[in-house]
């Protein structure tokens, strides 16, 4: 299982797009921020938004289509299914992230 994800910061002003083979993982690598980079350096913890592909190469696809939208079409894929923009680890992973 492979997962495409979006990242946003406190205030939802910055965004993140991500791909991986372990949405937990990666979501508590970049929450306790322990690589350097875009993520650590603008604090984007909060999960908002991710779909699951079976093929890697589909999840990256995906991801790039994602990455070449427009900031209003990612804001309103976010909206579409997170409307208030609710940090999602928070139900998938309580028992990580309380």
């Amino acid at each position: 299982m492979f997962f495409v994800y979006i990242l946003a910061n406190s205030t939802n002003t910055v965004i993140y797009i991500g791909v991986t083979n372990n949405l937990q993982r990666r979501i508590y690598e970049h929450k306790f921020e322990l690589f350097e980079g875009f993520t650590k350096k603008y604090h984007i913890h909060k999960l908002v938004y991710y779909e699951t592909y079976a093929n890697i190469n589909d999840a990256i696809m995906r991801e790039k289509k994602l990455k070449g939208l427009l900031r209003k079409k990612k804001d309103e894929l976010i909206g579409s299914t997170n409307p208030n923009w609710e940090d999602l680890s928070l139900r998938l992973f309580p028992d990580i992230f309380r």
